[in-house]
């Protein structure tokens, strides 16, 4: 793609669109990543990586790496509340020649965030810049964050993160506008999210209660943010990177991803793997039609090959004469 038509730059990388699929763990792995690209992602997130168990080698975090070419840019995100960890983890990232590597300052899940890491790492914004100026100072590549607006409604300090992230040397900064303690509740701040691109001259990427392709044009123009991070809204409608209103994808087109879908995830995956998988994405992918309750429930319980393009077919959705 020309350069000049970027939408916004991270250092010198630039990403060709404003829309961006958030990273969501046991949701963003790489085919649902690649799906999303070819609607329209700008770049891939690859949900966060625990700095001690990449350290440990765990097979797990290890196999959470792989990422396709046309991903690219590709950010690793990783947490942890401990700085060596974290750059010892970041400097053997980049051995996988990731684009970026962006630390996770928002992760509300308690046993993460309880313990400094995550959002925790909010209540600590020393520490927090800290930690991103060791690594901006031993990584060849760009590195960002991504953040709440603090720990609770009487801690938000948002602008005071923002700030030491900037001045620390980070590339970019991406704002989930909501509290640890909201967790995914209640209404995002976008007024906060505004507050932050004031204050900051790196690129923000505003995040949350985006639903439709009309939020994207709301939260854009409400902000000024320079791209938008998408995460549920995404789940079984990568139409919406198009942007397209899903309301507008016929039943056919609609088979036609699942199965695209579907095929991805048996080329990365064991079939029964790959099927347990889908389910979380299948259900979305259904909840606009009106299937009957039996067949809904076979559809999101079949566990083989067969019996799930069964279950499609029945559905409509996908070939009734595979082969012909």
């Amino acid at each position: 793609m020309d350069e000049a038509r970027a939408a916004f730059h991270i250092g010198s990388i630039p990403v060709h669109s404003e829309l961006i699929l958030a990273p969501m763990d046991g949701i963003s792995d790489a085919p649902f990543r690649s799906l999303c690209r070819s609607f329209g992602s700008g770049m891939s997130y690859v949900p966060f990586l625990h700095a001690r168990e990449l350290l440990q080698g765990r097979r797990k975090s290890l196999a959470l790496l792989n990422f396709q070419p046309d991903e690219r840019p590709v950010v690793y995100q990783l947490y942890d509340n401990n700085e060596d960890n974290l750059s010892r983890a970041a400097r053997q990232l980049q051995e996988h020649q990731p684009d970026v590597i962006d630390i996770n300052m928002a992760c509300s899940i308690r046993s993460i965030s309880a313990r400094g890491a995550g959002a925790g790492l909010l209540r600590d914004p020393r520490k927090a810049g800290k930690i991103i100026r060791r690594l901006s100072s031993e990584l060849e590549i760009p590195v960002s964050a991504k953040i709440r607006l603090g720990w609770d409604a009487d801690s938000m300090n948002y602008l005071e993160v923002a700030r030491a992230i900037e001045e620390n040397g980070a590339s970019l900064i991406a704002v989930h506008a909501r509290t640890r303690q909201q967790r995914f509740e209640g209404k995002a701040d976008w007024d906060a999210i505004a507050a932050i691109k004031q204050e900051v001259g790196i690129p923000v990427i505003g995040n949350g209660d985006v639903r439709s392709v009309e939020d994207i044009g709301k939260l854009k123009s409400h902000s000024g943010c320079d791209a938008i991070m998408i995460g549920r809204a995404a789940i079984g409608n990568p139409w919406i990177f198009a942007p397209r209103p899903r309301t507008a994808v016929p039943r056919q087109e609609v088979g036609a991803v699942i199965t695209l879908h579907l095929e991805s995830m048996l080329r990365h995956y064991a079939e029964t793997h790959a099927i347990m998988l889908l389910r979380k994405h299948l259900v979305r992918y259904i909840e606009p039609f009106s299937l009957p309750a039996p067949l809904r429930e076979r559809l999101l319980t079949a566990c083989d090959l067969p019996t799930l393009r069964d279950e499609l077919r029945q559905a409509g959705l996908a070939d009734p004469h595979p082969g012909v």
